[in-house]
């Protein structure tokens, strides 16, 4: 039974990785002060200091762990700068850092996944960053979709004009893992995709 134990093993590793990039995500995306590091201006903070301090907070990750995480993140949540001393999380932060994103022109058409509950709150609003930095959109209905299931209820893919925003002047930033990123999308650049 040496290929059940590989099994077992991997998916062990796997709960660990995936366990290590929720970490991850916390300290360098909303609370680094947790574990008493500080990110720069732009979001990044030396990996020898990070592994130091979930050591110290009782959350030790191996450098082999961290760099898996950052290689093989299906989200390629972060980045590290081109010495491979640094590390950063690519998007999401409540925690205020300039990622340093340039304005580019999106495609024609953008997606959000969200819930059925909340679409009246859109209906009024629209999509609103709330503590984030900005409204996350994805290029593809599959990627909004699975964005959606993570939220509880009944999930939906709204269609963003975005071509149509980008004429009216509003700003989009694409971060280094492929997301597109605006401050706001107003409901009149909104449709419900047909599921």
């Amino acid at each position: 039974d040496i290929n059940r134990a590989k099994i077992i093993n991997n998916n062990m590793n796997n709960s660990r990785l995936v366990e290590v990039s929720k970490y991850l995500s916390l300290v360098l995306r909303h609370q680094p002060e947790k574990i008493g590091i500080k990110l720069d201006p732009h979001g990044w903070v030396a990996i020898e200091e990070l592994l130091k301090a979930a050591k110290n907070h009782k959350f030790p990750i191996w450098e082999t762990e961290l760099y898996t995480v950052v290689e093989n993140n299906d989200k390629k949540r972060f980045s590290l700068d081109p010495s491979g001393t640094l590390i950063r999380a690519n998007q999401g932060h409540s925690v205020e850092v300039d990622l340093q994103l340039e304005p580019e022109i999106p495609p024609d058409i953008l997606y959000h996944g969200t819930v059925i509950r909340v679409i009246d709150s859109i209906k009024k609003t629209g999509l609103q960053k709330m503590s984030r930095h900005y409204v996350h959109l994805s290029n593809d209905i599959t990627t909004a979709r699975n964005v959606a299931k993570r939220r509880k209820g009944k999930s939906i893919v709204l269609v963003v004009d975005a071509m149509g925003m980008f004429q009216d002047g509003y700003n989009f930033y694409l971060s280094a893992n492929n997301v597109w990123l605006v401050n706001e999308v107003p409901h009149r650049y909104l449709q419900i995709l047909d599921t």
